[in-house]
């Protein structure tokens, strides 16, 4: 049994010098040829590689040719300037790391396969024995030595933190893929988001947004709080996307075009119209020109809520700036004059929007359709039916609207 002491001397022993081990980044240094040990650790045959790296991880067409050599033989560590800001993990998560690496080595020189996948597979494992330190060890060390990075083991990573509630791995873990700059998705901003956003720390969503403007350049930290923003709202935090919007002064931040739209859009659908209103002057006397979805999101907001007043006014303020409307504007005007029973209006509406090259959609039809025989015109609803039904294959459809990765 090993002390403490002596554990942790053979932990810091550079890995690479393990003949045991087949270091990945071997063949990242030689793209033509690898080594791989038998579990003896006293022959290794030399695999070539006819083609990249990623021929290697996707391919079977590989030769093989067993020679002896020393097993003083070392192969070199891949090296690139990464920086780490996961917290140090204990002994026994520094050895978790380490074996469970090995176990990748081992089974990608017995079957070839994506290492990305591979690795995906086992920090999914650690995640279900709750060994989030581990993980993010693994992480750390598949990126730093041999440049590999898997964003969906990442984001299983944040998940899991969120879920076990270990704020401090999911928020490590998020400003560390930051400033090593790897790429993120949706699904990663909305796990640390809801990571945030359990925590009853008061002081945590100030010191998230400071940290992260300290991370990150003056030309991506805007972009990436816009994300937070949206991510906070997504998964039910008004509240905390709000203080970090606050916040954004406090750092000395600079709020864009897209982080008004994106605060309109929270507050118009958490029914926060007065609100919404105030942002959207703030927006402009911030000298922030608002664009056709500024004012789509207003009108969509102020039509839910029965203001077709504002509807009006805004309409009449998009013709003064230039802004022309589209199927979305259109959709939420026309409602706004049926739901005002202001039905001549609403035809008119439409078939300006049809003059205007703009296709109707299948649903403004069938809103049409549906508020004419509400308002007593069986007839005329009639028509727009028949009319729908021939045209269905040009109208616009769900098949027209693709999910963004925001």
């Amino acid at each position: 049994m090993l002390s403490a002491s002596n554990r942790l001397k053979q932990v810091a022993r550079p890995r690479w010098k393990t003949p045991k081990l087949f270091c990945i980044s071997s063949f990242l240094f030689n793209p033509r040829s690898y080594p791989s040990f038998d579990r003896a650790g006293s022959y290794f045959s030399v695999k070539k590689l006819h083609g990249s790296i990623p021929h290697f991880l996707n391919t079977k067409d590989i030769t093989t040719t067993a020679v002896k050599l020393p097993v003083s033989w070392i192969c070199r560590p891949y090296s690139i300037q990464c920086r780490s800001l996961v917290t140090k993990p204990s002994i026994e998560d520094e050895e978790m790391a380490y074996q469970v690496l090995d176990e990748i080595v081992f089974e990608l020189q017995e079957n070839p396969t994506s290492i990305k996948d591979l690795c995906t597979i086992h920090i999914n494992e650690l995640c279900k024995k709750r060994k989030l330190c581990a993980a993010a060890r693994l992480l750390q060390l598949l990126r730093d030595k041999h440049a590999i990075n898997s964003l969906p083991a990442y984001n299983l990573l944040l998940a899991a933190a969120c879920e076990y509630n270990d704020i401090q791995i999911a928020t490590h873990v998020f400003k560390d893929m930051l400033v090593n700059h790897l790429s993120m998705n949706s699904t990663t901003y909305f796990n640390v988001a809801k990571a945030i956003s359990k925590s009853n720390d008061l002081t945590l969503v100030p010191s998230f947004v400071k940290n992260v403007s300290q991370l990150v350049n003056e030309a991506s930290v805007t972009v990436i709080i816009n994300r937070i923003i949206y991510a906070l709202a997504d998964c039910g935090h008004v509240h905390n996307a709000m203080l970090v919007f606050d916040y954004m002064k406090t750092f000395k931040l600079k709020p864009d075009l897209v982080t008004y739209n994106t605060v309109l859009g929270i507050l118009g659908k958490a029914g926060r119209i007065e609100e919404m209103l105030d942002m959207f002057a703030s927006m402009k006397k911030a000298d922030i020109d608002p664009d056709i979805f500024s004012y789509n999101t207003l009108l969509h907001s102020l039509r839910r809520v029965g203001r077709f007043d504002l509807c009006v006014v805004l309409i009449n303020e998009m013709g003064k700036v230039g802004l022309q409307p589209d199927l979305i504007t259109y959709t939420a005007l026309i409602e706004c004059f049926f739901k005002s029973g202001n039905i001549e209006e609403s035809l008119r509406l439409f078939q300006d929007m049809k003059r205007g090259d703009i296709r109707p959609s299948v649903y403004i039809y069938r809103s049409l359709v549906n508020n004419l025989n509400k308002l007593g015109k069986p007839e005329l609803a009639l028509n727009f039916l028949e009319e729908m039904n021939e045209h269905q294959d040009d109208l616009v459809g769900p098949k027209d609207f693709k999910p963004k990765n925001r």
